[in-house]
């Protein structure tokens, strides 16, 4: 909060003291609970990293929405919670009404939640900090998106370490690109960067991106959005040790690029024929679009709520795909995509002929059956979820379109949806029920759903 605390006595805004007492009561609740809990010595077990994992989110959450609600920003502090969760798992889904009669530190506040949240809060300390040196794999893989967390040094700190690097080194690329390139000015060129590289969509207009009107300004959002969409271990292999081969060669970021190229042309022929436009107009629109809803950025240049059925059906599928593993992006991931269609695949062929032998292969390896098994099971569990608080959103009232839509755009870290929640409107009008069912699938949609419906597990409790 001290960066956000500085903008706004550097401007001389009265929620200033807001960010300062926030510091106050979150440094001290922090000195009271480290005094108040005794040490110990060993290993974090798995058990207890998903417990720590998913309160500290929780924890972060309800802290972080404190400026909110000193500042007198939301009318209720479950709003604020609301909007601080969508920050922090990188959602983008706002209940703010007038965005551009914010304080500036409100805005930049709002936008370093999800900057913060893209990589991670537990793997920025375990970057930062020893204090995590025992069992900080178990807490990587809690929180880290994806099947599974791939090591890229010997030690998991050191992975996490040149994670962060590259996120860090994309994020100051792009601000200099919009500040320079584009024109923007430095406030808006912080927000827009802070927004793009973890794939929240938070901007400091209701307009979203197409309030600056700007081919520029769009074409480089497309590509940090891009960027930012793409395996970050992969950029290692690409930076780090020279080898592009890793990048190209890999099936999910051949599958990744297919779709986004096909979604962006199947999508700009509809709008042309259903709506009119020009193609240059309708490649500009669904260009930007497709990266935006695929990357789960959530940006928007334009309401997409207005499009063809088929263009937001085709939206509302690439809210489920998602980004690759190992992005800052969120849904159920390309490569959790790729496995389904082999999977489905095997099972045509066993359908016939039940006594071959068919391994599962992706990118030349063979998979195992527990990672298959895992990956199935989680498919499962997010289709699960899908149905459940649809149901739930539905029985609060809620059209079809907002109900359905809402849950696709917080489960997969979206944002903006169909509806009442389209790129034109907001969270606001959502009961508070649906607000929190909301902010549950959230959290499950960032934590990859295991770590938080582990804890409703009766055996999870029981220890050992």
């Amino acid at each position: 909060m001290l960066l956000p605390l500085g903008w706004s006595l550097y401007h001389n805004e009265p929620v200033s003291s807001a960010f300062a007492i926030s510091i106050g009561i979150s440094v001290g609740s922090g000195l009271l609970l480290w005094r108040l809990t005794p040490g110990g010595e060993g290993r974090l077990s798995r058990r207890e990293a998903i417990m720590l994992v998913a309160g500290a989110w929780l924890l972060a959450s309800a802290f972080g929405a404190i400026p909110y609600e000193l500042a007198g920003t939301f009318s209720s502090y479950l709003n604020a919670y609301f909007e601080t969760m969508s920050g922090f798992t990188t959602t983008g889904a706002t209940v703010l009404t007038s965005i551009e009669s914010q304080p500036h530190g409100i805005l930049v506040w709002r936008n370093l939640t999800q900057w913060l949240g893209g990589m991670g809060i537990i793997t920025l300390f375990v970057a930062l900090f020893p204090i995590f040196g025992m069992g900080t794999a178990h807490l990587v893989e809690a929180e880290m998106p994806g099947p599974q967390t791939e090591r890229l040094t010997a030690r998991i700190r050191d992975t996490v370490r040149s994670l962060w690097l590259l996120y860090l080194g994309f994020s100051a690329l792009e601000f200099i690109l919009l500040w320079l390139a584009g024109g923007m000015p430095i406030f808006d060129s912080l927000i827009v960067t802070l927004g793009t590289m973890p794939t929240g969509g938070f901007t400091a207009t209701s307009l979203s991106i197409g309030a600056y009107n700007s081919l520029v300004i769009e074409g480089i959002v497309i590509a940090f959005m891009t960027f930012a969409g793409i395996n970050f271990g992969l950029y290692y292999f690409l930076f780090w040790k020279r080898q592009p081969r890793r990048l190209f060669s890999n099936p999910e970021f051949r599958l990744y690029i297919s779709l986004l190229a096909g979604a962006s042309i199947f999508i700009a022929l509809n709008l042309t024929r259903s709506m009119g436009l020009s193609i240059g107009d309708a490649f500009r629109y669904s260009g930007f679009q497709t990266v935006s809803i695929m990357t789960t950025t959530g940006f928007s240049t334009t309401d997409f709520n207005l499009w063809p059925a088929f263009a937001r059906a085709t939206l509302l599928m690439l809210m489920v795909i998602g980004a690759s593993a190992g992005s800052t992006g969120g849904a159920l991931k390309v490569t959790r995509f790729l496995v389904l269609m082999k999977y489905i695949y095997r099972r045509i062929l066993l359908a016939f002929n039940p006594r071959a032998v068919i391994p599962l292969k992706v990118g030349g390896n063979v998979l195992s059956e527990k990672i298959i098994s895992g990956i199935i099971g989680t498919i499962t569990l997010y289709f699960v979820i899908l149905i459940v608080a649809f149901l739930v959103m539905s029985a609060l009232g809620l059209d079809q379109a907002t109900a359905l839509s809402s849950v696709f755009a917080t489960l997969g870290n979206v944002g903006p949806g169909l509806g009442l929640v389209g790129p034109a409107a907001n969270y606001a009008l959502i009961p508070a029920a649906g607000k929190v069912v909301l902010i549950v699938c959230m959290l499950a949609g960032r934590l990859e759903l295991l770590t938080v419906f582990a804890l409703l597990a009766p055996s999870f409790w029981k220890w050992r």
